[in-house]
């Protein structure tokens, strides 16, 4: 998705439009696209771009984690416009003459057609992004092995995303890791309580962060 120069006010307009009815740039999660973004925009957009201010206050909670965003930086070029939906394919208006009989026959069966048509088209996916820390009992705890145990959960509904070490302290690190859930299938209650049942290595789990896609 180009956007400009993100350094210049038209630039900053650009993404407020582009973020107006989404969390990310590109897809339901977190990408080198919104990490390229970021690092070019100089300080917080004012209050007059809300949108472009909650999403860069949203990818800035992030912190470190956005290096290991997926994807790679979106090139200069625009993407190709998106093909029109087929509804506009849709004529609901066979013939201009309503005084033919076979015209208006004509018109409402096409006009019941679209409506089953658009009845049948499924509703978004209301998904989530999440962020844990998942802390382990002290600093003798294989991390990694904690890591390989959190990931090996897998459910419907579930991608696992990017994840770091960081430390809380006399020697002992968390692991933080991020994930995007489908809200219909998957509780983060439920979620969290897997992981602890991993109790040899796991103490506590806590969210660091919860948006809405």
């Amino acid at each position: 998705m180009a956007l400009g120069d993100l350094s210049t006010p038209a630039g900053l307009k650009t993404l407020n439009e582009a973020v107006r009815e989404r969390s990310y740039l590109e897809g339901y999660q977190p990408s080198q696209a919104d990490t390229a973004a970021f690092n070019a925009i100089k300080a917080a957009p004012g209050s007059d771009l809300p949108h472009a201010l909650r999403w860069y206050n949203h990818i800035k909670s992030f912190g470190d984690l956005r290096k290991q965003f997926p994807g790679s930086a979106p090139a200069a070029a625009p993407k190709a416009a998106a093909p029109a939906d087929d509804d506009d394919d849709v004529d609901l208006f066979g013939s201009d003459d309503d005084n033919d009989e076979e015209a208006e026959k004509l018109k409402q069966q096409r006009l019941q057609e679209y409506a089953a048509k658009k009845s049948k088209k499924p509703g978004p996916i209301a998904k989530s992004s999440v962020v844990l820390d998942v802390k382990p009992w002290d600093d003798e705890t294989d991390m990694k092995e904690m890591e390989k145990l959190v990931r090996s959960i897998e459910k419907d509904g579930l991608v696992w995303g990017a994840s770091k070490f960081v430390p809380v302290g006399y020697g002992i690190n968390k692991l933080q890791i991020m994930l995007v859930v489908e809200d219909d299938k998957i509780s983060i209650e439920e979620l969290t309580e897997d992981i602890q049942n991993f109790e040899d290595f796991v103490q506590s789990v806590d969210v660091a962060a919860f948006n809405k896609i």
